[in-house]
């Protein structure tokens, strides 16, 4: 067992450094070759932090353990929008001013919605497409949304973190590659490290999923969050979480069911952490319909949520 947790510590502080060496590469890549900020930050950041959910999942299905590919979406989802997201608001207090943060809310929801719906009676491949399809439509609903500025709030906090103008191309390419490569490593090591705990342990797969997994996969989120939070980007903390949402349900959970995941019988997981997901995702939509605003004393709320939900996990 000291061997799997040996792999999992390792594997989480290794997957939290590569994902961000290749979302920071990618991004001064993006900028360099003069992609628009807004775009930058919608769907490089989001697909970028998301890397690791969907590494994890996909070998975990082809490793035959699809409650942890299922967990793992479900944990990374909920601990975005109640542990991360609860972070980012204690340590200053999160007003959104982006349109496009505030129109990717309802579109996250719809996702968590879907993707809830679709993993009841495990995820059919033609859903798989489906699924991907919707993240290929929200994608152009964000880019195209009439009156939408081709920079606002996240582009501008996307500028600042990348600080592209001070980079050559070429390395950074080679930090992108790099980046992927040793998140796919380090994403198998996290992956083998976990199921060792769980079959040491008699945990469920499910519950290392939605836990260990899920936490470990997240980390890269959580970077960004903190790093954010230390510039006052707040649009950027509240965008990249979603995004990560919207990537996580759509991307991750069609790649489940595209390579063709048998069901599961695991409700705490299908139905009570997939639930927990939608709660979490309509209280967001709701805050960036009415307030914009997440106050230090919700963040400690949010934090609270996500503590007493995981022992429901189970």
């Amino acid at each position: 067992m000291l061997l799997g947790v040996a792999a999992i510590i390792v594997g989480v502080a290794a997957l939290a450094w590569a994902a961000d060496q290749f979302v920071i590469g990618a991004a001064r890549v993006a900028l360099i070759r003069n992609v628009p900020s807004l775009v930058v930050g919608v769907v490089i950041v989001g697909f970028g932090t998301s890397a690791p959910e969907l590494l994890v999942s996909a070998l975990a299905v082809l490793d035959d353990n699809t409650a942890v590919a299922v967990g793992n979406v479900v944990g990374s989802n909920l601990a975005n929008l109640t542990l991360l997201l609860g972070i980012g608001a204690v340590i200053v207090a999160l007003t959104v001013e982006s349109r496009t943060v505030r129109l990717e809310a309802p579109l996250v929801l719809a996702a968590t919605i879907a993707f809830a719906l679709a993993v009841q009676g495990g995820i059919q491949r033609w859903e798989g497409v489906l699924l991907v399809a919707g993240l290929a439509g929200s994608l152009v609903v964000i880019a195209r949304k009439p009156g939408a500025e081709p920079t606002d709030a996240v582009g501008d906090d996307v500028i600042e973190l990348a600080d592209a103008e001070h980079h050559r191309f070429g390395v950074e390419v080679g930090r992108t590659v790099a980046g992927l490569v040793a998140t796919v490593a380090t994403a198998q090591l996290l992956l083998w490290g976990a199921m060792r705990v769980a079959d040491e342990t008699g945990l469920s797969g499910g519950f290392v999923g939605v836990t260990l997994v899920a936490v470990g996969t997240s980390l890269p989120e959580l970077v960004t969050v903190i790093q954010s939070a230390r510039r006052h980007e707040t649009d950027l903390i509240v965008g990249n979480l979603l995004g990560s949402n919207l990537f996580n349900a759509l991307a991750v959970g069609g790649v489940i069911g595209i390579l063709g995941a048998p069901p599961l019988d695991d409700t705490s997981l299908t139905i009570v952490g997939a639930g927990a997901a939608v709660v979490a995702a309509g209280l967001a939509t709701i805050a960036m319909a009415t307030r914009r605003t997440v106050t230090r004393t919700e963040g400690i709320v949010l934090i609270v949520a996500y503590v007493a939900t995981i022992p429901l996990l189970t």
